[in-house]
């Protein structure tokens, strides 16, 4: 056994990817309308989204937030994981994006299992209750991700799942000329995340940089 980590390069990412649960025939047909509408590809990777549903299974989760809805994939991939009677509610900002997702919604398996409200994050998290919801998504506006982080600590219930996608920064975060107008906001991000009181959390090498952390 070593002690120290081992390095994942690109190659370890393509073993794990080709070992992964498959994302379906569905969501693939989602992510090629999706660029046809002028959607931007920028989905979370199907190996990240089955993590995802592992973990929200693990935490028995019924009940959960996303913030950035984009196309509608991960919130699909998402309320696949939770039971019959359980329910996800995504906030998308942009119209054309609301609107999509919410066709392919109700195309899917689990239509009756999501809703979409349009309009700003910080718009609709405060209207969620204290202590009422048992994971979080978090993949949209990067400089919005304190704000919304800190919503969600007092809406997530002791032991509620955090998640928030992009911590390596669009695979810049270590580049010192980086091209993405966002790479600071993700980074100050990393940073506040350790300094939250009460959360315990990780960044999974997984995707695009996967933030796991779980309420106390």
């Amino acid at each position: 056994m070593s002690s120290e980590s081992t390095l994942v390069t690109a190659a370890h990412f393509a073993y794990l990817a080709e070992r992964t649960t498959p994302e379906g025939a569905f969501l693939r047909e989602l992510k090629r309308a999706a660029g046809q509408a002028g959607i931007p590809e920028i989905c979370v990777a199907p190996e990240q989204i089955a993590l995802m549903g592992i973990l929200l299974r693990l935490c028995r989760a019924q009940r959960v937030v996303e913030v950035g809805t984009l196309a509608g994939y991960s919130a699909i991939g998402m309320a696949r994981a939770l039971p019959s009677d359980g329910h996800l509610h995504t906030v998308e900002f942009a119209p054309k994006h609301a609107a999509f997702a919410r066709e392919w919604i109700a195309k899917s398996d689990v239509a009756d299992r999501i809703t979409v409200l349009e309009g700003r994050g910080d718009e609709h998290l405060p209207r969620f209750e204290d202590e009422s919801i048992d994971a979080v998504f978090l993949d949209a506006d990067k400089g919005g991700y304190p704000g919304y982080l800190r919503e969600a600590m007092r809406f997530l219930r002791p032991g509620g799942l955090v998640m928030a996608d992009n911590a390596f920064a669009f695979g810049q975060l270590l580049d010192p000329n980086p091209t993405d107008r966002e790479v600071g906001a993700v980074k100050a991000f990393n940073d506040h995340v350790p300094t939250v009181p009460n959360l315990e959390a990780v960044i999974v090498p997984i995707g695009d940089g996967l933030w796991v952390g779980i309420k106390r």
